[in-house]
This record gives structure tokens, sequence and C-alpha cells, in this order.
């Protein structure tokens, strides 16, 4: 089991890289996360959700995505807590003091899924939860320490030095945890290093000696991460990239900002600029597209970004015969009104909208989940995604699909003139056809990157950096 000393250290990007090599090794791997926090995540092939690191893990391990490897998925929603994910079906709502007594609950539906996994596979590699010293969360924990004593799980610790004090972090862990956990503990990874490995060795034998507990690896920055789909928002939110030459982009990031992964494949473009606007910022004016994201709070996002002045800029670009186009939540924004008659997200009924489109919404209580493929009628060509959302749209606006199944359903609304568009199909513009129709039809240059063959291309050089930096034959033995 791979924990970490706080969140965002990198341990979705080491279970990913050790998935691949053990596999590229001859082993069959599964990843696992007990309980996973993100609004970004992935639909199985059996229409359930999962973490999309699970499934980027998956993907590293040559598996189908399964809701086996994250059995507890928590998605946070604006007033209403987070929604409770279990086995890829909604289980309900729940506040964070509240969720602690659903825990002793959702217990042995981890523990089964767990049992499934490692009797399939030569290897499980379990993923932690934000910090394994989170002690005032530890009662019922099946996220860290309660889950490794639980399944008798090895554990390794993994610290982020790039943010400092990872010499703190790692002995601190081990002071705070009580000592049967702190027992489970085999050995530590210090992760994100820059500059000269030798400056660290006196640290690293530190840490070894203080704690008891093995140097398994001091691993570089791996440059090649941003090539691969983020689970944090977190770190969405730092991302300050130079400004590159081609067609800008531009993305309000709003509170609630879901399957942002939406955005990698069009940001991979050396044709594009895809600007992440943050908040106290303008819309570019230059912006050839402004595209709203997806969102697991749309009322509460719809009106930060009034709050932000975004809704000017965007009024502003359109007029100036700008480009608008919404995904899933930001498509319900852009018609003129969203209903939410169950409180699914809150206090607040009934929203405006943008109004540039012709269509209303009704939040309702059935989810879609789906893998879909088919064609774009807004460039005529193939594309494939998946839903995942709440809620019914309707309008005038429909009757110009931007989509359409394989089964001959229609997906999404364009307005009469052609210039705003939405739909409610994640992921399309991984699609290299769809996304090189697309970027033509707003004349922006498509390279002739091939983007899921670069995921792969990035696992396997992760996979590597890990064989270099990491002691996999001591994981191994630490495993058995």
């Amino acid at each position: 089991m791979i924990q970490g000393t706080g969140s965002d250290v990198g341990k979705s990007l080491v279970v990913a890289g050790l998935a691949r090599a053990f596999v590229n090794r001859g082993l069959k791997v599964a990843p696992f996360k007990p309980q996973n926090m993100s609004n970004n995540a992935a639909v199985t092939e059996d229409g359930g959700e999962i973490g999309r690191a699970q499934a980027l893990q998956a993907r590293a391990s040559r598996l189908a995505p399964s809701v086996d490897m994250n059995p507890v998925l928590l998605k946070p929603q604006g007033a209403n807590g987070a929604q409770v994910i279990v086995r890829g079906a909604i289980a309900g709502q729940a506040k964070a003091r509240d969720y602690q007594d659903w825990k002793s609950r959702l217990k042995p539906a981890v523990m089964e899924s767990f049992a499934r996994l490692k009797a399939q596979s030569d290897l499980v590699i379990v993923e932690g939860a934000g910090s394994a010293a989170e002690i005032n969360l530890r009662a019922n924990d099946i996220a860290n320490m309660g889950f490794a004593r639980e399944a008798n799980a090895p554990v390794v610790l993994v610290g982020d030095i790039d943010r400092g004090g990872v010499i703190a972090q790692l002995v601190g862990c081990q002071a705070v945890l009580d000592a049967e956990d702190a027992a489970m503990i085999e050995g530590f990874i210090v992760n994100k290093f820059r500059g000269d490995a030798s400056l660290f060795d006196s640290g690293m034998r530190f840490i070894a000696e203080r704690t008891g507990w093995r140097a398994l690896g001091l691993v570089p920055y791996f440059d090649a991460a941003s090539r691969l789909p983020a689970e944090d928002a977190f770190g969405l939110r730092a991302q300050r990239d130079t400004q590159k030459e081609g067609a800008v982009i531009a993305v309000p990031l709003l509170p609630h900002i879901a399957n942002f992964d939406d955005l990698d494949p069009l940001k991979a473009e050396s044709g594009v600029d895809l600007r992440l606007v943050q908040r106290g910022e303008a819309l570019p004016a230059d912006a050839r597209l402004v595209i709203l994201p997806g969102s697991k709070a749309t009322i509460g996002d719809l009106a930060a970004l009034r709050a932000n002045g975004w809704h000017i800029d965007l009024l502003a670009h359109v007029r100036r015969g700008g480009r608008a186009f919404g995904i899933c939540g930001g498509y319900q924004m852009l018609g003129r009104l969203i209903r939410d008659p169950h409180g699914m997200e809150g206090d607040v009924a009934e929203a405006e909208g943008l109004g540039l489109l012709d269509i209303e919404t009704t939040l309702t209580g059935k989810k879609t989940l789906a893998r879909v493929a088919g064609r774009a009628l807004c460039v005529d060509a193939s594309f494939h995604g998946y839903e995942m959302h709440v809620g019914e749209t309707f309008g005038r606006d429909c009757a110009r699909p931007m989509l359409r199944f394989a089964d001959g359903r229609a997906d999404g609304a364009v307005s009469r003139d052609g210039r705003i568009m939405g739909a409610y199909v994640h992921g399309i513009f991984s699609d290299d056809a769809l996304r090189t129709a697309f970027l033509r039809s707003i004349n922006a240059e498509a390279s002739a990157l091939r983007f899921d063959q670069s995921i792969d291309e990035a696992l396997d050089a992760l996979a590597a950096h890990c064989e270099r930096h990491i002691d996999l034959n001591a994981l191994l033995e630490i495993a058995r």
C-alpha cells in the first residue's frame, strides 16, 4: 500500500508507474484505492464510475477499469457536502461529519472489492488518501491505516520534497501515528526531487535511522507528468503555463470544476494556447473559443461565474463573433433556465442561465453513466466519449443536436448561427478525428497528435523512471 504524508505528494503517479513497471516484468497487477475524493471521474465498461486516477492506473496495468478498483468515491457537491458513490453507483449524500458514521458500513464493500482483485492478481498496489497521519479521522478509517491493518497490507510512505520539509513530513508521521499503525510502514520514498541527489544522501540516512524504515528511493521530478490526466483540481488551479503561439481557447476555472481532463488533449496541441482563467482575471479578449467545463454544482458555479464577471466577458466575446462550447454542466449553464426541484445541489430551486442557447434543464435524481460513440454533426466527424450527468435538457436548439450516438440518439444543442454549442458527453477531445475537425472549425491549427498513444508513451516513461529510482525488488519482497 502506497500512502502519503499529505495530498498531492504523487501517490497516484507512483502507483501508476509501479503498476506499469511490474506489468512489464510479467506480473498481473491491479490498482486499488479504497476511498477516493475527486470530481474527476471515469466511467467503467459496466456503467459505473471510479476516480480518474484509478482509471489511469488500470490503463497502466493494461486492464479495463472496474468499480472494484475504487469501491468508495466521494464527489464534493456544493452545499450538500459530497455525493457518495459505492461500487460505481450513487448511495446517497453526506456532510463531512455525517460521513464518519458511514465508514463502518462501507468497510465490507471495500474489503469485498479488494478480495476480488487480490484473487485475480499477482500483485495489488493500493493507494491511500490524503495523509497517513490524519489521526483525527482514524476511527473506522477505510482509506489509510484502517484499511492497511484490516487487509494486512504493508505500507510504503511517500513524501514530497518539492514542497519542502520532507524530513519532518516523514519523521512526523511516525511520531503521531499509533504504534501499531506505524509498525505497518516498511519503507519510504522521497518524491519530486530536483537537483543534485547526492545533496540529500544525509537526509535519506537520517529518515531511515530515525524511523527504522527502509529507504526505497529518491525520485526526481517527472516532467512528463503534465501529459497524464490529473485528479486533483488544486494542481490545476496552481497551473500557470507560459502562453503559446496559437489559437487562444479560454476556460474559466469554476469552484466545482469536474472532469477537467476533458481539456488535456487541447492543452497538448501545439497550435492551441489553452488559458485557464483564474478568479479575478478577465476572459482574454483574443479568445477564439470559450469553453465552460463540467461542474459538480452547476447552479453554484453559475453564480460564481457571474460573481467573477465572466458572464459579461462571455457575452462580449459572443457579440464580437466569438464561439462558446459547454460540456455537461457548462452546457446547462448556456441555456435559459436550470431547475433543481429535488434540491440535488442545495437550496436554490431555480436559476437563470446565460441565455446563449434556447434550452432549459431540470436536474433529476437519475444519473446517466455510459460510454458512447457516434458522429459529431457540428463538424461531421466521428467521436467517442462518455456520459456522466444528472439532468434532462430540452428546448428549440436541441432540434439542432451537436452529437448523434451510434444507436440513433441525439445529444446537445447548437445555436441558430452555429457559434454556440454544448453537449453532455465528456472526453470527446481525446478522439483525434473529432479534435482535429473541431479545431479546424474555429480556424485553429491541428497537429498530428495521437493523444491516446501519447498517454501510453508517458506511462512507459513513468515506469522506466520508477525502475531507475525506486528499489522494485525490495517492494516485491515487502509485498510477499
